[in-house]
C-alpha cells in the first residue's frame, strides 16, 4: 500500500492515541482537496476562480434532512462538503475578493480553485517588467509556459492543505498533493477567516 492509497478508514478512531486525531484530520483534509480538484477538474481548463465554503456535514444533513441520501448517513463529526459560492463580480482582482471576504460563524473552512500560468526562474529576466499587457502577452507564448490549477483548503481552526495540477500532466494520478504548495494563497484563504 502506497500512501495515495490510504484513506481515513486506514486509520485507528482513537484520538487518544497520540498523533492520531492529528492524522485523522489530515486525511480528511487530504481528501477534501481531492474531492474539490476532482470536481473542478471535470469542468476542463480555462476557468475562472471558484470559491467554495466548508460546511459541516452533520450540520447540513441536521439541518436539511433530505440531504442524508445524497452525502450518506455516516460521517465522521468532522467531515466537511463543499458548497460552491457564487462570485458576484468576476472581473475583481482576486486579492481584493478576498480582503472583502468573510464567512459567518457557521462555515467551517473554505476551498479556492485557481488557474495560473507559471514560468521557470530563469524565464523572468526575459520578460517585459514596465508594460501589464506585454508581460501576460510574453508570459502566454513563452515555450516553457506551464498552466497550473491550484486548489486550497482552509479550515477555521487553521488546517490546511493544498492541491496541483498541472496541464501538461491532466491526470488524476498526477497531481500533487501537500500543506505548503501555494503558502500565500493558503494564507490570504484564511485570512478570510480572521
Amino acid at each position: 500500500m502506497t500512501s495515495d492509497d490510504l484513506t481515513v478508514a486506514d486509520v485507528p478512531d482513537d484520538a487518544s492515541v497520540p498523533g492520531i486525531a492529528a492524522a485523522q484530520r489530515g486525511l480528511r483534509l487530504l481528501e477534501l482537496v481531492r474531492e474539490v480538484e476532482r470536481y473542478v477538474a471535470g469542468d476542463g481548463w480555462d476557468q475562472n476562480p471558484r470559491l467554495f465554503a466548508l460546511a459541516r456535514t452533520l450540520d447540513l444533513v441536521a439541518l436539511e434532512p433530505e440531504l442524508a441520501e445524497t452525502l450518506g448517513t455516516e460521517h465522521a463529526p468532522d467531515a466537511m462538503t463543499p458548497i460552491e459560492q457564487e462570485l458576484v463580480d468576476r472581473d475583481q482582482p482576486l486579492d481584493q475578493l478576498l480582503a472583502t471576504t468573510q464567512w459567518p460563524d457557521d462555515v467551517a473552512g473554505a476551498a479556492l480553485a485557481l488557474e495560473r500560468l507559471v514560468l521557470p526562474p530563469a524565464a523572468e529576466e526575459s520578460l517585459p517588467d514596465d508594460d501589464h499587457a506585454a508581460l501576460e502577452q510574453a508570459a502566454a507564448t513563452h515555450p516553457e509556459r506551464q498552466d497550473v490549477r491550484m486548489v486550497v483548503v482552509v479550515t477555521r481552526d487553521g488546517g490546511r492543505m493544498c492541491a496541483l495540477r498541472l496541464r501538461s500532466h491532466d491526470s488524476d494520478d498526477q497531481v500533487l498533493v501537500g500543506e505548503e504548495l501555494v503558502p500565500r494563497l493558503a494564507d490570504a484563504l484564511s485570512a478570510t477567516f480572521v
